[in-house]
């Protein structure tokens, strides 16, 4: 299973790690103060207005509904693909919510930690034949336990699959960046490592090199070359063929 930890950045540095640090403070246009139920009510009379999905999506990200901000940003960049700014802030939410599922994931596994064998509690004394078979594993089973880790492995799995999910929408978006704008530093590395938090190896790889050619006296780019090692070593994968 792939870590959530991928590239330390605007530790200091200049350059391509300051843009990141930008790019993750927020950015956008102003919604003109309009509640979000208005602007609803305004992309369902006119669903062809740019404008009014871009302010939509603001109004969404200040009230941090991310999936809905996600939804108002992918309709207005249909309406408007070459929109550099609204892209990068789609694929920014996108981190968002892998960030969100990344959260839902650990929590799961704490809980999983902290919960133990709630059955153990009542368990007869080991030294006795019922509590030696009890302690077998291949004898008696504890259904109580059985249950809690059945529903942490699903809460868990389910986490890790929408994390992927996430960041491999991610990827798409940062694509189309890099296709408006191939010699932008800043989105290669941004591509690279939701790539790498997707599975997307080739993907991952490609960006990281290319970035180390637009940027090789970065901050940065000591820790890209460390990135691009680990992943020369790991199978390539797929988006669709990594599992949790």
């Amino acid at each position: 299973m792939a870590g959530f930890v991928l590239l330390g950045v605007g530790s200091g540095s200049t350059g391509v790690s300051d843009a990141l640090q930008n790019l993750f403070n927020g950015s956008g246009s102003s919604g003109g103060g309009a509640s979000v139920s208005k602007l609803q009510k305004k992309v369902a009379q006119h669903p062809a207005d740019a404008t009014a999905w871009r302010n939509l999506a603001t109004a969404l990200e200040q009230k941090q509904k991310t999936q809905d901000a996600i939804n108002a940003l992918e309709r207005y960049t249909v309406l408007r693909p070459k929109d550099q700014t609204a892209l990068a802030e789609l694929a920014s939410e996108y981190g968002t919510l892998a960030q969100t599922y990344a959260t839902d994931y650990q929590n799961a596994q704490q809980e999983a930690a902290q919960t133990g064998s709630p059955g153990a509690t009542f368990a007869p004394p080991s030294t006795t034949p019922l509590g030696k078979a009890f302690a077998d594993p291949t004898a008696l089973q504890d259904p109580i336990a059985a249950a809690v880790q059945s529903l942490s492995s699903t809460k868990q799995s389910t986490a890790y699959s929408n994390y992927q999910s996430a960041q491999t929408n991610a990827v798409g978006v940062y694509k189309r960046l890099v296709k408006l704008n191939p010699s932008d530093a800043t989105t290669q590395i941004q591509l690279g490592q939701a790539a790498q938090a997707a599975g997307d190896t080739k993907t991952a790889i490609a960006a990281f090199t290319k970035f180390l050619k637009l940027a090789p006296s970065d901050p940065l780019a000591p820790q890209v070359k460390q990135a691009l090692k680990q992943l020369a070593a790991t199978p390539a994968v797929t988006p669709s063929s990594a599992s949790g």
